[in-house]
């Protein structure tokens, strides 16, 4: 007697939806952690070069990056900046609301900060 082997249509469709709501979630979360990360490295770049510089020169600095990286997300005025000793620290914080379906989103919340001081 042979026994059969394989995988039920049930089983097979299970794993399908599974898989395509992960699929899903990763192609609309995916853009938006990449800007995170391209801000983040845009204000320690500029955090990095801000000894001796104003507010204003530390903003447009931060613009520059921004430019170049394509960052519509946070603009300079969003920018935290305050010193801590002889370091410049430059913190943001913002929301993301990625629409799922229907009328259900997903809600991030991203925040980083840098110093001149952060020498990696």
């Amino acid at each position: 007697m042979n026994k059969q082997r394989g995988v039920a249509l049930s089983g097979l469709m299970f794993w399908g939806i599974i898989i395509a709501v992960v699929a899903m979630l990763g192609i609309k979360v995916a853009p938006e952690v990449i800007d995170y990360y391209k801000i983040k490295k845009s204000v320690k770049s500029t955090a990095l070069n801000s000894s001796g510089k104003t507010v204003p020169e530390i903003r447009s600095a931060y613009d520059k990056y921004a430019e170049v990286e394509h960052i519509k997300t946070i603009t300079p005025a969003d920018l935290d900046i305050s010193k801590e000793g002889n370091d410049v620290v430059i913190a943001f914080a913002y929301e993301k609301r990625i629409p799922l379906f229907y009328n259900v989103s997903l809600l991030i919340e991203f925040e980083g900060s840098a110093s001149g001081r952060d020498r990696e």
